[in-house]
């Protein structure tokens, strides 16, 4: 068995890291950051017309009909570039959960908005990674769980609340409802199947982006260490600063196969995925947050300042790590599914 990424896969991963480089550099980031919309509308419609956002929608809505394994290549890169707006939620969650959808009176459902998703015209986004719903208040419709449903809610019909957010460009907004305007697209066995698939998703691609953040202020910072001299030498020949950077570069390569093979017990339905999921998220968040304060480290007061760049990847990296769980909660989910649920002690 050959366990690689096929020719096509990193073709097509290449095509994208072009684009992105070429249309978002960190001062788009940072309009991002003070823009209304929080995103880059012409770049998201060219991820679109590329296929990128259709990426896990079937070929009868007009999207590629592909899988997690296709996808996770390209969530590392619009992590490498901190690409603002909601790619983990619409793309990575959304348009799979509602394209896996079988009951009849959801069909028209999907007609009506995966087309949209597909062409970047509709943007759906989801309330399952976390109390906040990021960028609700550009999107069309919010998908949630109510009282044990899946929910569809007009964002028009939701009533939101802007939160403080580390990371400008990740925008959040407590959402609320009334029960009259949710649109009920599955309930019971199906609803709870349909939800926890859609958390691991979002668990998987905010994992996959976190290596392409970890890559970022990786490449940042060994191109800093190279250029800061001390003592009439470049930094980055300093011992301490060397055992630094090659610390953090070896968590970042332990953890990426362990997010390639996250992927790949989604893609084939493997019944052991969410425990692989989980032990993708520790490995990720635990590899970006070492990048992220070694590369702080490396760039001294610098590293703190919002005019340096690193920040942008900083922050992104501090707010994806927490969301869908922490590095915390996928532990205890590794080990409930190893040694089964620890019982609770009575006095």
């Amino acid at each position: 068995m050959r366990f690689a990424f096929t020719d096509d896969q990193l073709l097509f991963r290449d095509t994208v890291r072009d684009l992105l480089d070429k249309e978002c550099q960190p001062e788009q980031l940072r309009y991002a950051w003070v823009d209304d919309d929080g995103r880059l509308p012409e770049l998201w419609a060219a991820l679109g017309e590329m296929g990128v956002l259709g990426m896990q929608v079937p070929e009868r809505f007009g999207g590629l009909g592909m899988t997690e394994l296709d996808l996770v290549l390209l969530l590392e890169e619009t992590g490498r570039v901190a690409l603002p707006g909601p790619i983990v939620e619409t793309v990575a969650v959304a348009a799979p959960l509602l394209a896996e959808l079988t009951a009849p009176a959801v069909q028209a459902f999907q007609e009506e908005w995966l087309p949209g998703i597909v062409g970047g015209q509709s943007t759906v986004v989801t309330a399952f990674g976390g109390a906040l719903v990021p960028n609700a208040d550009s999107a069309a419709l919010v998908l949630a769980e109510r009282d044990g449903r899946l929910v569809a809610v007009p964002a028009g019909a939701a009533r939101l609340d802007r939160q403080p957010s580390v990371d400008g460009s990740r925008r959040l907004f407590e959402a609320a409802w009334d029960d009259g305007a949710a649109i009920v697209l599955a309930e019971g066995d199906e609803a709870r199947a349909a939800i926890d698939r859609a958390r691991d998703r979002g668990a998987l691609a905010t994992a996959a982006q976190l290596l392409g953040l970890g890559r970022q202020m990786l490449d940042l910072t060994v191109g800093y260490v190279k250029e800061r001299r001390q003592f009439g030498v470049p930094i980055g020949s300093f011992q301490a600063v060397k055992h630094h950077l090659a610390d953090a570069l070896l968590q970042l390569e332990f953890a990426v196969p362990v997010v390639h093979a996250a992927a790949y017990a989604l893609a084939t339905g493997d019944p052991d995925a969410p425990r692989v999921v989980s032990h993708a998220k520790v490995a990720a968040n635990d590899a970006a947050r070492l990048v992220g304060r070694q590369a702080l480290q490396c760039h001294g007061a610098i590293g703190y300042t919002v005019e340096y760049d690193l920040h942008l990847w900083l922050k992104r990296a501090w707010a994806l790590s927490e969301s869908f769980g922490s590095s915390d909660q996928h532990r205890g989910r590794v080990a409930d599914s190893v040694l089964g649920p620890i019982p609770s002690q009575k006095p």
